[in-house]
C-alpha cells in the first residue's frame, strides 16, 4: 500500500541589480547597493498572484475538506519568507492557515538556499540551517524532523551533517545511478550513518506533473487526474515521492494549461483508489523501515541531467564564484556586523551561480528561462563586480 508523499520547495532569490565598478554613485547601504529592489518586488508581486495565493488557497480548502485524509509538505526558504513579509504578507497568512491544520509537514533548509554544505568548513552550513530551524519554529510554530538541502544536494557527508543535526530523514534525487535497478519508491538507509532514512523523488512521475503537463507532444498529454492517479495505484512500493518547485503551479505550467483543475480533483480521484493514502515526509520515515543502503561519495541532485552540482560549479566562472565567496566567511565573521553578515549570506543565494551556467540544449534552455542576464558571461561579470566591492565593504569594516 503506498503512501503518496507531496513535497513542494518555496523559493525566491534576491535578485542581484546591474553593478558596475567604475560607478561613483553607488548607495550607501549595501543592500540597496547590490540587490535590485524593483525587480525583486516585481517577480514576487507576480508569483504571488499566479502561484502563491490561488495554489495555497486552492490546498487550504482541500485540507479543509478532506481532513487529515490529504496531507502534503513544503520547504520555503528564508528569502522566500522575509520577501513575502515584506511585498505580501497574506502569503504568509495562508502558510499559517495551513499550519494550523495539522496536516501540513514543514522541512528545513539551508536559510539562504546557499551551496555552504560544499564548503570545506561546515560551520556556515550549520549556522544557516539552525536559522532556518528557528525561522520555522517563530513563524509557524513547527519544527522539522526531516531535512532538504538547497536543490536536493545530497551525498553520504550531508546525510551525516543532517543526522548529526538531528533530523530523521532526508531528500535526495532516486536516480538511478545510486539506484540502479532499484525503486526510489521504498525508505533507504545512507551509508555511513546510523539512523537517518532517505526519501528518493520519484522524478518520473514528479515531472509528468512539473516538466509535461502541457507539452503537446508528450504521448501521455494531456493528464488528467485520474490517469495520473491509476499510474500512482499502479506503482509498487513504501512511499510514491512526488516533490516538485510550487511554481509548477501557475507560473511554470500557467492556469491556462489547466494545471489547477488537476490539482483540484486530484485527491478525488486518488481516493478512489483504496490503496492510495496520502503521508507527509514525517510520517513516511516514522513508518517505514529502510529496506536497502544507498551510497552517494558524490554530490547528487535533483538539477539538469546530470543530477550532480555541475549547474552551480560546472564551469570556470561559477567556480571562481564560489571559490571568492566561500573565502570572505572569515573576513566577514570578523567584522561581527550582522547587516554584513547577511548581506554575504543573500550573496550565496545558489541562483546567482545557477545564471552563470553555460551547458546548452534543455539544460541551457532552463537556465536561460531563470536568469535576468542577456548571457552567463554578463551575470559572470556582474556578480564578480559584486562580489569584489563587497570584499573591499568587508576590509574596511
Amino acid at each position: 500500500m503506498p503512501s503518496i508523499c507531496i513535497y513542494f520547495q518555496v523559493h525566491q532569490p534576491v535578485r542581484l541589480r546591474r553593478f558596475s565598478l567604475y560607478d561613483d554613485h553607488q548607495p550607501e547601504n549595501l543592500y540597496e547597493r547590490y540587490f535590485d529592489l524593483k525587480l525583486n518586488k516585481d517577480v514576487f508581486n507576480k508569483v504571488a498572484d499566479k502561484c502563491y495565493i490561488p495554489a495555497t488557497s486552492l490546498l487550504l480548502e482541500l485540507i479543509r475538506k478532506y481532513g487529515d485524509k490529504f496531507k502534503i509538505s513544503y520547504s520555503l526558504t528564508g528569502t522566500f519568507l522575509e520577501q513575502a513579509a515584506q511585498y505580501r504578507p497574506e502569503v504568509l497568512d495562508l502558510f499559517h492557515d495551513l499550519a494550523a491544520t495539522g496536516s501540513v509537514d514543514f522541512l528545513n533548509e539551508t536559510y539562504y538556499h546557499s551551496l555552504s554544505s560544499l564548503f570545506e568548513d561546515k560551520t556556515e552550513f550549520l549556522e544557516q540551517v539552525r536559522k532556518h530551524s528557528e525561522e520555522l519554529k517563530e513563524r509557524f510554530g513547527v519544527e522539522a524532523d526531516v531535512f532538504r538541502n538547497t536543490e536536493a544536494l545530497f551525498s553520504n557527508d550531508i546525510a551525516r551533517l543532517a543526522e548529526e543535526f538531528g533530523y530523521k530523514g532526508i531528500i535526495a534525487e532516486g536516480h538511478e545511478r545510486v539506484l540502479g535497478w532499484r525503486s526510489p519508491n521504498y525508505v533507504y538507509s545512507v551509508k555511513g550513518c546510523k539512523k537517518i532514512k532517505a526519501l528518493l523523488r520519484n522524478y518520473k512521475l514528479s515531472d509528468d506533473v512539473s516538466y509535461r503537463f502541457s507539452a503537446q507532444w508528450w504521448s501521455e498529454f494531456p493528464l488528467t487526474a485520474e490517469k495520473y492517479a491509476k499510474w500512482l495505484a499502479e506503482s509498487q512500493g513504501q512511499c510514491i515521492n512526488l516533490f516538485m518547485d510550487y511554481e509548477t503551479f501557475g507560473e511554470h505550467q500557467w492556469k491556462e494549461t489547466g494545471i489547477f483543475d488537476f490539482l483540484k480533483h486530484f485527491p478525488e480521484e486518488a481516493f478512489k483508489h483504496e490503496q492510495l493514502k496520502f503521508r507527509t515526509p514525517d510520517d513516511v520515515i516514522a513508518e517505514n523501515e529502510a529496506v536497502g543502503e544507498i551510497d552517494v561519495p558524490y554530490a547528487l541532485s535533483w538539477a539538469d541531467i546530470e543530477r550532480d552540482a555541475s549547474a552551480w560549479l560546472g564551469n570556470s566562472m561559477q567556480r571562481e564564484c564560489f571559490s571568492l565567496l566561500q573565502s570572505l566567511e572569515g573576513p566577514v565573521r570578523e567584522t561581527r556586523d550582522d547587516d554584513i553578515l547577511h548581506i554575504w549570506r543573500l550573496l550565496q543565494n545558489s541562483d546567482h551561480l545557477y545564471y552563470l551556467c553555460t551547458k546548452s540544449w534543455a539544460d541551457g534552455d532552463v537556465h536561460k528561462y531563470f536568469s535576468p542576464f542577456p548571457s552567463p558571461y554578463d551575470g559572470f561579470i556582474n556578480l564578480m563586480n559584486i562580489l569584489q566591492d563587497f570584499k573591499k565593504q568587508v576590509e574596511r569594516a
